[in-house]
């Protein structure tokens, strides 16, 4: 099912008050033809009178009012180019100077804590993007880390990557509970003097300085880093104060307690933190401290960089030539007009001049408006056409020219359902549920769950009880939200079942075709109401609880039993 959104791409201009203009240059041109007109039969009264005129002298009033059209046209564009209008994105390299860095993020629990506002987690996400956006020509490797650390991403300069991964970053991504810092900075040493290149190394350690292993343990570590090069700096989030720590636990959000069931505080512990800056002579940046982006960037400003080219991005191209063009397009062929009822001689050497001028101009700014103004087929209008290949080779190349919205990649996932790739629809849409929100996400986790859903369903596919495991994850959260979704809940039913039945079935959010041949069943027709859907769902939570329960049991507890 692909969002219908309106097709008109945000327009802004650089200069608003000049939008007057398209206005006032067109009323000026009208007046000063009118004044000129005015003026000639002035001047011809003088030798006859005004009926003796007319039966010597051709009429030339309906050109004369035409070519007033024209030049009144002319006028406006011109105008609106000189606002400045934008809209669009575009890309393009450049050449710039950058370093190799590391950025270790704090993922374990106590993250979630929102003593700053939303979290602290989402805090440090919202300053990596700040740095990242600072220093472009840097090539940036993701780490997260808790009683483990994780590469996310090795170093790179793709922005998409990077916005990809940071996006989804939660405590759910380390599967070891806790926290060591002393792992994050092994970690990232490893990676960044592994790399290679000529420019300096820095590792960006972002955290609330809760940790579980022994300060010798840190201070060696980041002794060892910056014995070798690298440049250490460490980032505080969080409040000496403290607070709780938000679980969700199925539908409900409760407080993290400990081993003893007494309910956790955690507080913002700059020592560690100070300490492992001071063993790598690098930087520590408290959590008190304003503009945190702004502070690591002046903190690294010293380093050696590397000369590299820059895939950039641009929102809100200059679109002017869209008006200046036919402007003088139109005004060349007026001085045309002029020039041939001259009778193909050029009498008038102002004529000549404006003529040759324009054409000169239509010269110089043609091959750039039609770089910079190409026009795409509409993936959607392809879609609801039914010519599925079109619309998935024309999202495909929204996606390669740099168009990381969540919306083209929900209607990259959904196409790739409709043309049976169901895997790699699958992983697309969860990365967009992941990321996105409101009715994208929504939409999103639906038709995830129908690619699981088709997936599990089947015959003979050996990872068909994961895909419906997959499905009843997806229909579940789905009808937390909107319990009354019919859809929803027919394919959370058909997810519940072992074994496909023989026929029928439900499924589809408007995505793409299901293979299955089952359609959705509106509520009262095979769907479930609202008291077996929250049966449904009490079931399935248990199942859930049962699941959680087991890996917890099995899971390793950090030393001193700190798992958050």
């Amino acid at each position: 099912m692909t969002i219908a959104l309106p097709n008109l791409p945000p327009l802004i201009f650089d200069a608003p008050w000049l939008l007057l203009l398209a206005i006032a240059l067109p009323f000026m041109v009208w007046w000063l033809r009118r004044q000129r007109r005015e003026r000639r039969t002035q001047r011809l009264a003088r030798y006859a009178s005004l009926t003796a005129l007319a039966r010597l002298v051709v009429s030339q009033d309906a050109e004369a009012s035409r070519r007033t059209i024209r030049l009144m046209f002319v006028a406006g564009l011109i105008g609106l180019a000189l606002s400045g209008p934008r809209w669009g994105l575009a890309r393009g390299p450049m050449s710039s100077r950058g370093i190799d860095m590391a950025i270790a993020i704090d993922a374990s629990l106590s993250m979630l804590a929102p003593d700053e506002r939303p979290s602290r987690l989402e805090r440090v996400k919202q300053e990596v993007r700040r740095l990242r956006a600072m220093s472009p020509a840097d090539r940036v490797a993701l780490i997260a880390f808790a009683g483990r650390s994780y590469i996310l991403t090795p170093l790179t300069g793709d922005d998409g990557a990077l916005e990809l991964f940071l996006d989804n970053l939660d405590p759910g991504v380390v599967g070891q509970a806790g926290s060591s810092l002393s792992r994050a900075i092994r970690q990232g040493s490893e990676l960044l003097l592994a790399s290679d290149g000529s420019a300096d190394r820095a590792l960006v350690l972002l955290s609330d300085g809760e940790s579980f292993d022994s300060a010798e343990d840190i201070e060696s570590a980041a002794s060892e880093a910056g014995s070798k090069g690298i440049s250490v700096v460490t980032v505080g989030f969080g409040t000496r104060e403290g607070t709780t720590i938000p679980v969700r636990e199925g539908t409900n959000v409760q407080q993290k307690r400990d081993e003893n069931g007494q309910i956790v505080v955690t507080r913002y512990s700059p020592d560690l933190l100070e300490q492992a800056a001071k063993s790598a002579n690098g930087t520590f940046i408290p959590a008190e401290a304003s503009d945190k982006a702004s502070r690591i960037r002046g903190a690294l400003r010293s380093l050696r960089t590397a000369r590299r080219a820059v895939d950039t991005r641009e929102d809100h191209v200059p679109r002017f030539l869209w008006f200046l063009v036919p402007a003088l397009g139109l005004l060349a062929w007026d001085s045309w007009r002029l020039v041939r009822r001259g009778g193909g001689s050029v009498r008038r050497p102002e004529i000549a001049n404006a003529n040759t001028v324009a054409a000169l101009a239509m010269m110089v700014v043609l091959p750039g408006m039609l770089g910079s103004c190409g026009q795409t087929p509409d993936p959607a209008a392809l879609f609801a056409e039914g010519n599925v290949p079109a619309a998935l080779r024309a999202y495909r190349e929204m996606v390669a020219r740099g168009d990381t919205t969540m919306v083209t990649a929900y209607n990259l996932g959904t196409t790739l359902i409709a043309t049976d790739s169901l895997p790699e629809a699958s992983e697309r849409l969860e990365m967009v549920r992941r990321a996105a929100d409101g009715e994208v996400r929504f939409r999103a986790r639906f038709n995830a769950g129908l690619a699981a859903l088709i997936m599990g369903r089947t015959p003979g596919n050996p990872e068909g009880d994961r895909r419906l495991g997959d499905a009843r994850a997806a229909y579940r959260a789905l009808l937390t939200d909107r319990s009354d979704y019919p859809d929803g809940k027919w394919n959370y039913e058909l997810a519940l079942r072992q074994t496909p039945p023989q026929g029928g079935g439900g499924g589809g959010g408007g995505g793409g075709n299901n293979d299955q041949n089952e359609q959705p069943q509106p509520q009262g027709e095979g769907g479930l109401d609202q008291k077996q859907a929250e049966a449904l769902l009490n079931s399935a939570a248990r199942e859930e609880r049962d699941v959680q329960g087991r890996k917890q049991r099995q899971s390793r507890t950090p030393p001193g039993g700190k798992d958050w």
